[in-house]
């Protein structure tokens, strides 16, 4: 595995690869085993791929939240190692950002950026927006490859991909979401997590669990609350979401009509940590992701 860490260093390598199948996985470090099933299907899907690491403080809406976030970088170089990556990517905060942070161009999101992570993230999608961007600039892949726990966030990239004036060609690819044993969802915040918080964790994916199961037209809000409340008598400091969205548009519903595709998703605090997940309902339409 090549390791560059600047842009013309990164040009200069994939130079030779411009004519292939080029796929990209971004990510912030402190790798698990979801990333490394998108390094899996970039591999499948292309000739080369790269991953970037690089911790983005525009997308952090607080500062402690980017302060603690886990570095583990030997750790996630050996199992980039391990499957196989290409190269690997590892920018300073100058290379991503040669003129500052502040954004220049306009990411139009309407109401996607709004709702959700948007409405308890302020400024967050803006930042991921800022930081996909200039590294699809970088690496001009074929393929980028993201998972399903950021559920808003891929809509968010999916939609950056259709913006005309920023001309990017390439395809977003999604996998599922990986899950701990807990059934709580891999993410690189568990590693904030003791044994016995990983274990409880996984009450949010038991309370999307019972939404999947339990609703039906007319239900709606009684089935969400009901899922809020399990988190808080499981212990969950707080929850900021239980919600349902329509799985293609990602608009939010109150009234589900029965057929409507659907995703509820979560957000809820627990012993300080916040955790997100969602799943997409009824069940045959996970088939379309």
């Amino acid at each position: 595995m090549q390791i560059v860490k600047t842009a013309v260093d990164l040009n200069q390598v994939l130079n030779s690869f411009r004519q292939q199948q080029i796929g990209f996985v971004p990510t912030m470090g402190a790798l698990h085993e979801g990333h490394i099933s998108l390094i899996k299907a970039s591999k499948s899907h292309s000739n080369t791929t790269v991953c970037s690491i690089f911790i983005n403080p525009t997308q952090f809406n607080q500062k402690a939240d980017f302060e603690n976030y886990p570095i583990t970088l030997t750790e996630d170089i050996e199992l980039l190692e391990q499957a196989d990556c290409d190269i690997l990517f590892l920018p300073s905060l100058t290379e991503v950002y040669p003129n500052g942070t502040a954004a220049i161009k306009p990411y139009p999101l309407g109401n996607l950026a709004n709702i959700l992570e948007g409405a308890f993230r302020s400024g967050h999608f803006e930042g991921v927006c800022q930081v996909v961007d200039r590294l699809l600039e970088l690496v001009i892949p074929h393929f980028i490859f993201m998972g399903l726990k950021d559920f808003q966030q891929c809509k968010v990239v999916e939609q950056l991909l259709k913006m005309p004036h920023l001309n990017h060609q390439a395809k977003l690819i999604t996998l599922p979401t990986l899950r701990e044993q807990s059934m709580l969802a891999m993410s690189s915040r568990n590693r904030r997590l003791t044994a016995d918080e990983l274990e409880k964790a996984g009450e949010l994916y038991q309370s999307l669990l019972y939404v999947q199961n339990a609703l039906m037209p007319g239900n709606e809000k009684a089935c969400l609350q009901k899922a809020a409340d399990n988190l808080l008598q499981n212990g969950f400091d707080s929850v900021d979401y239980i919600a349902l969205a329509n799985a293609h548009s990602f608009e939010l519903v109150t009234h589900w009509d029965g057929l409507e595709p659907l995703v509820v998703l979560g957000a809820a605090f627990l012993h300080g940590v916040r955790l997100i997940d969602n799943l997409i309902l009824p069940v045959h339409l996970k088939g379309l992701y």
